[in-house]
């Protein structure tokens, strides 16, 4: 297939396009006093082959903080036109700083994950994302824009505008949280309108959406297909991955960055296909590089070529943050682990919440709160919690108590939808 913006490299091209960018990124980051007290005696002639790469150590979160407001700057501010920001647990925010050409990037890393989606100029692009300092909205817009459709810049929320819009505009895709696409997805059902729609396609990003959560999506709207995208603001924001037709893992820029998969606590590399964090080096960045900066995001590299063709490297939906994981009577587990075994039950929806409480022993309990899928009868549902937590016992070595309801009685959000609750500390 021919696309305009994606390029096809053969592994030996790729190799050499990853090897100049460390080197550049290597050197840039150099420029920045902060980067350089923390790389200590590197240079970018040190840097012989892409194996070099793990000489150099991790950057973190809190280097970003310790930098506020322009961390690990590595151009005079001048050359600075935006700033991004994501939110901070500490009071300060994430901001991270952009030359043009990172904006130029940012565009094209974005138009690339239109393209694979197989849109064109002739789409018309509805955007439910956040707008101001969050990257989301920008980047949809940019990268919309550099592809050559007709962009309608809504952002969250406003699902009377959106619906509005959908018809009068003819949008042909629509991007947003999966927990927005799936709130609008059940107002067009509720509304009997999804044949006025020339809506064919959804792009969700933000939050892990689970395969029920697609298919709820794609059927509720009538649509061809839907897509997950990646991305955070450290690395631009929006775009750095994207599910391809195949649907099987994220195709990721390589030539925009290396990723690893380390173990989180070794930091050492994990053999391919096995989980572990994702830490990003990028190849092109200008105003604030990253080298090994680790993005704490549990995933896992897939190996052998895509059946798409491309021959772009991917990796597996985010399964977790190795940093926020549940810790529930000793056992870790990830939010991923649960929605596997969801997922494996057809008489169960997608959507679902997890509460963390303490009793007065100082017992901790774990209930799972999980939605029937559509048409299903309750009469089952006694047996089926009872299945589920057998199943979930099993997978993540704790019993929880399971709880079946009604389709569509879990709270909607037009953003991230909180599907951890821990009471355990109130």
């Amino acid at each position: 297939m021919a696309y305009r913006f994606i390029p096809q490299y053969d592994d030996e091209e790729l190799a050499r396009i990853q090897l100049d960018g460390l080197r550049y990124t290597v050197a840039q980051a150099l420029k920045s006093p902060q980067y350089r007290e923390h790389l200590g005696d590197v240079h970018p002639e040190d840097i012989r082959s892409l194996d070099d790469l793990r000489r150099l150590p991790t950057v973190d979160v809190e280097d970003l903080r310790a930098g506020y407001p322009l961390p690990l700057l590595c151009v005079p501010p001048e050359e600075v036109v935006r700033i991004h920001a994501s939110s901070g647990t500490t009071g300060k925010r994430k901001i991270l700083s952009y030359t043009q050409r990172d904006i130029d990037t940012f565009s094209l890393q974005m138009a690339r994950c239109y393209e694979l989606a197989g849109l064109t100029p002739a789409d018309r692009m509805q955007i439910a994302v956040g707008y101001g300092l969050w990257t989301a909205g920008a980047g949809f817009q940019l990268g919309s824009e550099k592809l050559g459709m007709l962009t309608i810049p809504v952002g969250p929320g406003n699902l009377d505008m959106h619906l509005q819009l959908l018809r009068d505009m003819g949008s042909t895709c629509f991007g947003a949280t999966a927990s927005m696409a799936l709130l609008m997805a059940e107002e067009v059902e509720r509304a009997g309108i999804r044949d006025e729609l020339k809506l064919r396609k959804v792009i969700c990003g933000s939050e892990t959406r689970s395969e029920k959560m697609r298919q709820a999506i794609e059927s509720k709207l009538g649509l061809e297909a839907s897509y997950d995208i990646a991305g955070m603001t450290e690395m631009y924001g929006p775009g750095t991955a994207m599910d391809c037709d195949a649907h099987d893992g994220l195709h990721y820029w390589a030539d925009l960055f290396i990723i690893e998969v380390l173990n989180p606590e070794t930091l050492q590399p994990v053999p391919v296909g096995e989980v572990g964090e994702m830490v990003v080096t990028s190849l092109r960045k200008e105003a604030v590089p990253l080298l090994r900066y680790r993005t704490h995001d549990l995933s896992r590299l897939l190996p052998g070529k895509c059946a798409c063709g491309l021959n772009m490297p991917r990796h597996d939906r985010i399964l977790g943050r190795s940093d926020d994981m549940i810790i529930f009577r000793g056992v870790n587990i990830y939010p991923g682990q649960i929605m596997d075994v969801i997922g494996a039950f057809p008489e169960l929806g997608g959507e679902y919440q997890v509460e963390l409480r303490r009793d007065e022993r100082a017992i901790d309990h774990m209930t799972l709160t999980v939605e029937r899928a559509q048409g299903v009868s309750a009469d089952g549902d006694a047996a089926l919690a009872e299945t589920v937590g057998r199943r979930l016992h099993k997978a993540i070595l704790a019993r929880v108590d399971v709880r079946v309801t009604d389709a569509g009685s879990l709270p909607r959000t037009f953003s991230k939808s909180k599907r951890v609750v821990d009471l355990r500390q109130v």
